[in-house]
């Protein structure tokens, strides 16, 4: 109860909707660590944001190998050098989030080009109008080149003298081209995939079958070690 209660996004979530704390919200880092534990994942991508929940997953996996012996395996976070926790386009001091009330605030896999431009056109800078990585005087710029060396493989440096004497305006056109850019190949393949629904719903099927081969194997060792009697199929 206490370390759920410590969840950052628990207590955020819970200042900003106090009409609405349910149990979902508050048990949900459990969740997320049963569906890590469950499939003996070794290594598991995240952003810095997610570390919490990943740490709790490593914490119970620890505490109940330490009780029942050797049965769940301590996955290790994957966290990318850039790109690991992207901000807000209106509210830079905040992460960037699909359940922001704000349209403007979030870029989503399926925006199209131009709403995709619009929302950078419009993303909240600073009056200062050098491109430059401050993290101090100018967040919502560092958050646009973190956008953009995560979709070119640029270091901040070469951006930063990439755009060495250009606006604010033209900064952030880039940025919108490149993130475009980089989901049009994923956009494309979700509307090829979207006109073959045999092949999503064999892929759906097969893989089930994997996960389901892979979870059960895991939950018959955990019932086993608890003392809980085999279930009857």
């Amino acid at each position: 109860m206490g370390e759920l209660s410590r969840m950052t996004q628990f207590k955020d979530k819970s200042a900003k909707h106090a009409d609405n704390i349910n149990a979902g919200l508050f048990t949900y880092p459990v969740l997320m660590a049963a569906d890590i534990l469950l499939y003996q994942a070794d290594v598991v991508p995240v952003g810095i944001d997610q570390m919490q929940h990943l740490e709790l997953t490593r914490d119970i996996a620890q505490r109940f190998n330490a009780i029942y012996g050797d049965v769940f395996t301590i996955p290790e976070p994957y966290i990318g050098k850039v790109g690991a926790k992207i901000m807000s386009l209106q509210d830079p001091s905040k992460k960037m989030s699909k359940s922001d009330e704000n349209p403007n605030a979030s870029i989503y896999l399926m925006d199209d080009p131009d709403t995709i431009m619009r929302k950078f056109k419009r993303a909240v800078t600073d009056s200062m109008g050098s491109v430059r990585y401050n993290e101090e005087e100018q967040p919502g710029i560092c958050n646009l080149i973190d956008i953009y060396g995560a979709c070119t493989g640029k270091s901040r440096d070469e951006i930063v003298a990439e755009f060495d004497g250009k606006g604010y305006g033209d900064f952030k056109t880039a940025v919108g081209e490149c993130v475009v850019d980089t989901l049009r190949p994923l956009q494309e393949k979700i509307q090829d995939l979207a006109k073959n629904k045999d092949y999503i719903d064999n892929v759906i099927k097969s893989n089930a079958e994997k996960a389901a081969y892979v979870s059960n194997k895991t939950l018959r060792k955990v019932q086993k070690k608890v003392g809980f009697p085999e279930r009857i199929r």
